[in-house]
């Protein structure tokens, strides 16, 4: 007897029928191919949010679709290990990906992402696909680490500890497969950022409307410490964004909910 499966790639043709008699929801794993310093592998965005889609899957009844690999990672030009497509397109695949998976008989279709610069490209194709989709079906992007509490986020990533093949991206791939990162030439690397009196971060000004400028900034493309990195801490890692993630999925149906028709 064939076992079951969260994977919609792996099912038939009558599992995805007789799973829809019941749940709605499907989550696309979407990242990028682009490099992760000299230790990571290039496919660290895609890997994330894949694992965490599949132990989020039966929490919420949802199925994980196979994933987009190619994205945007224009800020990554520069470096060898880097394979992006240019915006229109990903917004047009994002865009008709919503009409496929409504045409299909999903009613949620999340769009779990492990790639920051695809936020609002996901966001602004989502909305393009509003007005085709049935009436009731919601599509929208995720960033698989949206629902962490400030403590948590500040354990894993930011200004103090980075937020690019570092410890807690690399950890979270050793806990996924660590044969697929390279700890002899883990490194340490921070953009030499000045210092600034604005309260906003300036990423949006420099990173997201200058193509290669990771490359710029990043001499390995490393934009942490990875050296400390551990399948442990990696372990912890995904434990904290699955909870996450399924509290902001509830958080967002209720809100969906919540709100009258007009």
């Amino acid at each position: 007897m064939k076992p079951p499966t969260v994977f919609l790639g792996e099912m038939t043709d009558p599992e995805v029928v007789a799973f829809l008699q019941d749940n709605q929801t499907v989550i696309v794993p979407t990242g990028s191919t682009e490099q992760h310093g000299p230790h990571g592998p290039l496919l660290t965005d895609v890997l994330i949010p894949q694992e965490v889609a599949r132990r989020v899957a039966p929490g919420v009844g949802a199925l994980v679709a196979p994933p987009i690999n190619y994205a945007l990672s224009y800020p990554h030009v520069g470096f060898t290990g880097v394979v992006h497509v240019r915006i229109p397109t990903f917004m047009a695949l994002i865009e008709d990906l919503c009409l496929a998976f409504a045409a299909v008989g999903f009613r949620r279709i999340v769009f779990l992402n492990g790639h920051y610069d695809n936020t609002y490209a996901i966001a602004y194709a989502c909305a393009n696909a509003a007005d085709r989709m049935p009436a009731g079906v919601h599509a929208f992007p995720i960033n698989y680490w949206d629902g962490m509490t400030a403590d948590q986020a500040a354990e894993f990533f930011g200004p103090s500890n980075g937020l690019h093949a570092n410890r807690g991206e690399t950890s979270a791939v050793l806990a996924i497969n660590p044969a697929l990162v390279d700890m002899e030439r883990a490194n340490v690397e921070f953009p030499p950022f000045p210092e600034v009196a604005s309260p906003a971060p300036v990423h949006t000004a420099f990173f997201f409307s200058a193509p290669g400028s990771i490359h710029r900034a990043t001499q390995s493309g490393t934009w942490g410490d990875a050296r400390e990195a551990t399948a442990e801490f990696g372990q912890r890692y995904l434990d904290v964004v699955v909870e996450a993630t399924i509290r902001m999925l509830d958080d967002i149906e209720r809100t969906f909910e919540a709100m009258p028709e007009r």
